[in-house]
């Protein structure tokens, strides 16, 4: 099972191919081994401190930019096991180059892929099937006082999300622009 690592215009933000074992059986994708040397390289020393499940029901549903801020910043590796999504990661650190672009990836089962996205960059999504599910691999605890993120619908921003009909919490609707981004 090798791993193909595709570099993104923000530095540090990856898409991970993978290739599943497969036989008569079905199939069988490691997703996260620490000693997987091109995997190991991009998430390098940092501990799992949580793992979670995201189902989203609606095509259209858009979850985020979130992101936690210093000291909790955290890495993220995000899979969709079911379904089909629109990924986005935006580079919120002050002191890249990149700082307010975003990049995309479509994750799939049937593309065996990941995006790691490293800390200082805010993630969402926005479902383009219904009945998504995700797996997120986080290098930090989770901590509601340090939580923050960007209004992904900042024009500043200008992410081509790909279905018009959107589906957002208040929470989201409500995170700052980028122009008040602290």
């Amino acid at each position: 099972m090798s791993i193909k690592i595709l570099e993104t215009n923000i530095k540090g933000v990856c898409e991970i191919v993978h290739s599943p074992f497969t036989d008569e059986r079905g199939l069988f994708l490691n997703i996260f081994r620490s000693e997987n040397t091109p995997l190991s390289s991009i998430w390098s020393n940092r501990p799992i401190e949580q793992i979670n499940l995201s189902k989203t029901l609606n095509i259209g549903t858009i979850r985020g930019m979130h992101m936690q801020k210093e000291p909790y910043s955290e890495a993220k590796l995000i899979t969709c096991i079911k379904g089909k999504i629109f990924d986005v990661a935006v580079d919120l650190r002050s002191n890249s180059p990149t700082f307010g672009k975003w990049c995309k990836v479509i994750l799939s089962p049937g593309l065996n892929n990941s995006i790691f996205i490293p800390e200082g960059c805010a993630h969402g999504f926005q479902t383009m099937e219904n009945n998504c599910e995700l797996i997120y691999v986080h290098s930090e605890k989770w901590k509601k006082e340090v939580e923050t993120g960007v209004n992904c619908k900042d024009k500043n921003l200008d992410i081509l999300w790909p279905i018009s009909k959107m589906i957002m919490s208040e929470r989201d609707m409500n995170l700052p622009f980028l122009n008040s981004y602290d």
